[in-house]
């Protein structure tokens, strides 16, 4: 999004100079409760000087609801975006460019708050106005474009967001210059619509160009430059490259603090992502703490209600229910939800995303009752505001779907899990990562249904899915091998299995270390495809070393660690152990009675 703090006309008034002065500082050092007040104070010496009517009354309106904005703070910006632009419209007419500045101010607010369809014919009407009088290639008018093309792509009408972007990036090229800071924002947009999309390769270039123009132009530790390394290493990110992005990461941490404070909203988001970045790795006490600085930091600079805390206490509770602590992670969880229900409404997209998690929380300990109207609702909220189409729509169909299939209603899932994954196919395209893992779910239900025929072909098709749109060695192509070689395994193919669990094994030990839980999962798998066919010599260390893996990463007493147990006591028992197997076994109960 794009916005700039219209320039004064009176220079006249030092004392409204100062204080303007004074508000772009504290805003740009991330001090808005402060500049807030002095907006507010610079908003009463414009009434005072001009009139409640003058236009300057609007500039000064305008400054102190992005202000306000920004804080969170919508229901106080709303009348003042209104008043401004009910000033500008009486002042300067209906078709002066000031008033598509107004409307465009309005129609972002909209948009933040997930009022998308009230925000779209605000942008429209601005759009109008500006091309009007400046023309079709005017660089403001490329504003507008490009706050069009964001609103679309948040609500994942990607085929019309591209269009956009790249008529946005065309104007800013000609009128500007290919190395203008401006241009590269365009690419990076742009980058960030093709990464939503899943095409790696047409993001990526863009993201470096645009890391290019940003450092040829710019200071080298502009704030500018290190969103473009943080933008890219979220590109690496999501493709499993995570060797590759954790330096991007802590390049551009490194440039927030050094500019902006080390205590500014900007240095917090990019310890979110590094964090998420461990998290993904299995370096759960790295995460943790990561996660709990930039929260610290988000509620000294936001207050404890702003919008972005719900989303950091978002990302601590799924670490903890990663880990399987949901004593922890229910309150974290409910916190949220309550934050962005009083500070977006209701029905605000990321409301659907704490409820989508709470939900996800509770099924997974067997709670479907308080499972199911939640996902229930998650999928009122995505309908009303993205449409049925959407990508979000089709996961919480899916997740609903599973819930269905764990209470034993299978055809109502397969029903379910058919149109979840004729949505992703729709909106994504059939090559898309998105579409494999619903076609991984559907096939689970065969599986679970002993309908083989049907999974396996599902199964191969998720597999070239991922190996093509994130490469044969992410983690995800490993998720995948492990699936298919699981549905061999149920067919007593062992000899198919095999080579599948082994790739799996080297792909996770390759991206994801030596120590992370998923690797200890695998480790698993094959042990117990080895005790299946009685090489009980070749299982025990895999199973021990599984077992390590779980104990150092999750605690000894978590429940993935029994399960390691448990295998390793049938083993056991296979092998004559039997005074092995009793003290596996005991330490098991003691697990399993602490969990209950």
């Amino acid at each position: 999004m794009i916005f700039t703090f219209p320039a004064s006309t009176f220079a006249q008034d030092s004392l409204w100079n100062d204080l303007n002065d004074q508000i772009v500082g504290l805003y740009e050092q991330g001090e808005y409760s402060e500049a807030a007040k002095l907006a507010k104070q610079a908003l009463e010496v414009t009434e005072k000087t001009f009139g409640r009517e003058h236009p300057q009354v609007a500039v000064s309106l305008n400054k102190l609801a992005h202000i306000l904005r920004v804080q969170g703070i919508y229901a106080e910006a709303e009348p003042l975006y209104k008043r401004a632009l009910d000033i500008d419209k009486k002042s300067l007419g209906k078709d002066h460019p000031d008033v598509a500045e107004d409307l465009s101010n309005l129609g972002l607010l909209y948009h933040y708050q997930g009022r998308f369809d009230e925000a779209e014919p605000l942008y429209r009407r601005a759009l109008i106005i500006r091309e009007r009088a400046f023309g079709p290639n005017h660089p403001d008018v490329a504003t507008l474009v490009n706050n069009q093309a964001e609103l679309y792509r948040h609500q994942g009408k990607y085929a019309e967001a591209e269009p956009l972007c790249k008529r946005a990036l065309s104007i800013w090229e000609k009128t500007l210059g290919k190395d203008h800071p401006i241009v590269a924002t365009s690419m990076n947009n742009l980058a960030k619509l093709f990464t939503a999309q899943g095409k790696y390769a047409e993001a990526e270039p863009l993201y470096k160009r645009a890391l290019r123009i940003r450092k040829k132009v710019l200071e080298p530790d502009h704030p500018d430059v290190a969103t473009s390394l943080n933008d890219l290493a979220l590109l690496y990110y999501s493709q499993g490259r995570y060797s590759e992005a954790e330096p991007l990461y802590k390049q551009s941490l490194a440039k927030r603090e050094n500019v902006l404070g080390s205590d500014h909203p900007y240095v917090a988001q990019t310890l979110n992502n590094l964090a998420t970045l461990y998290y993904s790795q299995g370096k759960y006490a790295k995460a943790e703490s990561l996660y709990n600085k930039a929260l610290a930091i988000k509620e000294r600079a936001l207050g404890p209600n702003h919008r972005d805390i719900a989303a950091s206490l978002d990302n601590l509770a799924s670490l903890y229910y990663s880990q399987s602590k949901y004593t922890q992670a229910e309150p974290i969880y409910k916190r949220a939800l309550a934050i962005r229900e009083e500070t977006l409404g209701p029905d605000h997209p990321h409301v659907a995303r704490t409820l989508n998690n709470l939900a996800a929380l509770y099924y997974s300990q067997s709670e479907y009752k308080q499972a199911e109207p939640l996902y229930e609702r998650t999928l009122s909220i995505w309908e009303k505001t993205l449409g049925r189409d959407h990508p979000h729509v089709a996961q919480t169909l899916s997740n609903l779907a599973t819930l269905h299939n764990c209470r034993g209603k299978h055809a109502e899932a397969e029903s379910v899990f058919k149109e979840a994954l004729k949505i992703m196919k729709k909106t994504l395209g059939e090559g898309h990562a998105e579409v494999a893992q619903c076609q991984n779910n559907l096939a689970r239900l065969y599986s679970s249904q002993g309908r083989y025929v049907e999974a396996e072909p599902l199964l191969k098709q998720a597999l070239a899915i991922r190996e093509k749109a994130l490469g044969k060695d992410h983690p995800e192509v490993a998720t995948s091998l492990n699936n298919l070689a699981a549905l061999y395994e149920s067919q007593g193919k062992y000899a198919e299995a095999e080579p599948l669990l082994k790739r799996a094994l080297a792909i996770r030990e390759k991206t994801l270390g030596k120590d992370h839980p998923d690797l200890a999962s695998s480790l698993n798998n094959l042990a117990g495809l080895y005790s299946f066919q009685g090489k009980y010599v070749e299982a025990e260390p895999l199973y021990k070393r599984a077992l390590d893996i779980r104990e150092k990463a999750l605690s000894p007493d978590h429940p993935n660690v029994a399960i390691v147990l448990e295998n390793m006591a049938e083993l056991y028992k296979s092998m004559g152990k039997k005074d092995e197997a009793k003290e596996v076994e005991e330490r098991v109960q003691k697990i399993r009675s602490k969990i209950e």
